[in-house]
């Protein structure tokens, strides 16, 4: 009877023993972690038209500030910005008050030495006075004079004229405003000699200096391409950008061209060989060289070197390490490591930057 109630009691203690151990070795169990989403794209080539093309702004290549000869008070300004002057056309008036009184005393100063000089040319004339008083009249008579001619150009001062055809481009002053002689007050360019200024990078001058002709398109109608010619490249590079500032003529502009708007330049022959283009976010250092993450078939990342062969705005052009059609990594470079399983965000071609900038401006 006894050994029947032991075995009573040790089976629910033997449930409860495995219960626990089964609890314990599920708690051991760790949940496997998700993926980690990283954005990838597939290395294509970026075409040589892209490779020579540059971005730049249409101006003018004479560009005038345009400025009154004395300080003063601007009393009427007549032109606005946008507006076509001709020249000798009046734009803008300063007070003139003060040139007129100045010039009201350069002229009574002038009769007082005048007279003074008859009188004694005719006291010397009668021998009353000598030669030397007389030398001293004729010299105030001098200063005065042109002291009078002086403060009538003063006055003249006070009217801004266009000295040239143009087109005002921008305003600097407004009335009321007290400006200092030379301080500019208009900006005019003329319509007649438009350009496009654009800055071209270190690794680029010497093909661009040969290239024999280019052509201008314009972002707001890229139906249409104009003639261009390069003018002139800076002889020093910009000490923050490192580019040289370039002019481009445009041969055969229309009245579609305007100051201000945004153009392509593609000089014509410095054609390439085609490099592949990723872009500058995918780029990884490895012991001092650029490296790439590589995704292969099993989404599983591999980093390789590769040869950067040029640095471009927001891409890389690569020489060697990559054949056209292989997924890389191009966002996150930095939280990866060799032999992570990922999970790919986006799949697509990297396309060049105009080619994204287009697709943009569609949206």
């Amino acid at each position: 009877m006894s050994e029947r109630v032991s075995n009573l009691v040790a089976a629910p203690l033997a449930a409860i023993v495995i219960s626990l151990l089964v609890a314990g070795c599920g708690r051991d169990e760790k949940k496997a972690e998700p993926l980690r989403p990283v954005l990838t794209a597939v290395v294509g080539t970026s075409s040589a038209n892209a490779l020579t093309t540059y971005s730049g702004e249409v101006r003018s290549r004479v560009e005038q500030p345009l400025a009154f000869r004395i300080a003063g008070k601007i009393s009427e300004r007549l032109v606005d910005a946008g507006a076509v002057v001709k020249p000798g056309q009046v734009l803008a008036r300063l007070d003139p008050v003060d040139t007129a009184l100045s010039a009201g005393a350069a002229e009574a100063q002038l009769a007082l030495a005048d007279a003074e000089a008859k009188r004694y040319r005719e006291l010397r004339r009668q021998n009353f006075v000598s030669q030397a008083a007389l030398d001293s009249r004729e010299t105030t008579l001098k200063a005065a004079s042109a002291q009078a001619d002086l403060a009538r150009n003063q006055s003249a001062y006070t009217i801004l004229k266009a000295d040239q055809p143009g087109v005002v481009g921008q305003v600097l002053a407004e009335v009321g405003q007290v400006v200092t002689a030379g301080q500019a007050v208009f900006r005019v360019a003329r319509p007649d000699t438009l350009e496009v200024a654009i800055a071209i990078p270190e690794s680029r001058l010497s093909e661009t200096r040969t290239a024999s002709a280019a052509e201008v398109v314009l972002w707001a109608d890229d139906s249409v391409r104009y003639k261009g010619k390069l003018r002139e490249i800076a002889a020093m590079a910009d000490p923050v950008t490192r580019t040289y500032a370039a002019r481009v003529s445009i041969l055969d502009a229309d009245p579609r061209v305007v100051f201000g708007m945004t153009a392509n330049v593609r000089f014509a022959g410095t054609a390439m060989a085609e490099r592949l283009s990723i872009p500058q976010s995918a780029l990884f250092q490895k012991d001092a060289r650029p490296a790439v993450w590589l995704v292969d078939a099993n989404d599983t990342v591999s980093l390789r070197a590769v040869e950067v062969a040029h640095y471009a705005n927001e891409s890389v052009e690569l020489s060697s390490g990559l054949v056209s059609g292989e997924r890389i990594v191009i966002a996150g470079v930095h939280k990866l490591s060799a032999g992570e399983k990922i999970r790919v965000a986006e799949r697509g071609v990297f396309a060049t930057k105009k080619a994204a900038e287009k697709k943009t401006a569609e949206k």
